[in-house]
């Protein structure tokens, strides 16, 4: 009789239990029947124009890198330059003491001297033969031989003038100079370093950065749709049809003046999978230097594009969703597309939203599909004003 007693008492209280959550459940329910909808943020979409941009890392090159090597074997008498020193063509860099070739210039002028009184004695036997085979004195066979000797003597002279220009153009190797404008890079070498014309090394390098090239690579899809985008039958059309590109440079500033892209290799790098490009910039300030690095920025207009902040979308799966706003204020879990390319933290939206669209803004953790909100409509203005400084 207890342990039916104590059963009994048991079940009692479970069902009291039970009584009041369903009581507390109620209550809830009706509690959130009584506020109504929750409150969300939307924004009508709208069409705009708009400029994308595309970042590819570069490397900048002058127009002109030149090694300056050598052309004699000799030491290092005399620096001239300092590294990264603005020098002019035809300015002297270095000179090399290699006296051997002071004694070849000697030895040369010394060798004119003796060929030219060779020539002088041979002119002297010739001239005084001459007239002994007119009388008849002499056979002509002594005048012909006369001549050659004298002929001989000539080819002698001016082999002995070849020989002095040469050793003359040996010694001039000894002042090197800058063969153009631009700006000396390191010198490895120091005074009494020796030198030679077969040194893997260059005395230095002298750059032209009048002007600067920047190279960039862009992969085979981006390649496809790079020529897609701009219009032109050909390569070179299409080219033309590139606005003009800008430059980042390293601290992440932009360069003060535009350029242009002049040139794309029409073959794909099997080893990289891409194809190289060439931006040309001006630098009259020479603030870009050869071997620095940057970034090529490529601007693309789009005209009514729909934009849409990305706090405002949902990833599932790989896809995107935006919750649309549909009849009776219920919301609507819409697909979207968007390009690759972003406009800062806005998705260019390619597919699944049109112009007046009410999109909910952010705040939807919690939303389902098909859930009737309280729309609290925001400007266009204050949703996009990142996009509108």
């Amino acid at each position: 009789m207890r342990k039916v007693t104590t059963l009994f008492f048991s079940l009692s209280i479970g069902m009291l239990l039970a009584s009041c959550g369903n009581n507390d459940a109620a209550k809830k329910a009706a509690a959130a029947a009584a506020a109504g909808p929750q409150a969300y943020p939307v924004f009508t979409v709208s069409t705009q124009n708009t400029t994308l941009d595309s970042d590819y890392p570069a490397t900048i090159e002058g127009i002109q890198n030149i090694d300056i090597r050598p052309k004699v074997d000799g030491f290092i008498e005399k620096i001239f330059v300092d590294e990264g020193a603005v020098v002019k063509k035809g300015q002297l860099l270095f000179t090399i003491n290699a006296p051997q070739y002071e004694q070849q210039v000697r030895t040369a002028r010394a060798a004119i001297s003796s060929a030219e009184a060779d020539v002088n004695a041979a002119q002297l036997t010739v001239n005084k033969t001459r007239p002994l085979v007119e009388k008849d004195i002499i056979s002509k066979y002594d005048l012909d031989a006369a001549q050659l000797t004298l002929q001989s003597r000539k080819a002698a002279l001016a082999q002995a003038k070849a020989e002095l220009v040469n050793a003359q153009v040996n010694l001039g190797y000894t002042s090197v100079k800058s063969p153009v404008d631009g700006v000396v890079g390191s010198i490895p070498f120091r005074n009494g370093s020796l030198v030679s014309s077969t040194s893997t090394q260059p005395l230095t390098t002298v750059s032209n950065i009048s002007k600067v090239y920047a190279y960039f690579s862009l992969n085979e899809k981006q390649l496809l749709d790079f020529s897609k985008t701009y219009k032109g039958k050909t390569l070179a059309e299409q080219m033309k049809n590139i606005p003009p590109v800008s430059l980042v440079l390293a601290d992440g500033t932009v360069y003060a003046q535009n350029g242009k892209i002049e040139s794309i290799n029409g073959q794909i790098n099997t080893s990289t999978g891409s194809a190289s490009l060439r931006a040309t910039f001006p630098n009259p300030t020479s603030i870009l230097k050869n071997g620095a690095s940057a970034s090529v920025r490529i601007p693309q207009h789009i005209e009514n594009a729909i934009l849409i902040p990305q706090k405002s979308t949902i990833d599932l799966q790989g896809k995107k969703f935006v919750y649309v706003l549909g009849d009776s204020a219920k919301t609507i879990n819409t697909e979207i597309e968007i390009m690759d390319l972003a406009k800062g933290k806005f998705y260019v939206v390619t597919k699944g939203l049109k112009a007046g669209d009410k999109v909910v803004l952010e705040g939807f953790q919690s939303l389902k599909d098909g859930t009737k909100i309280k729309p609290e409509e925001k400007s266009a203005d204050s949703v996009y004003a990142d996009i509108r400084k």
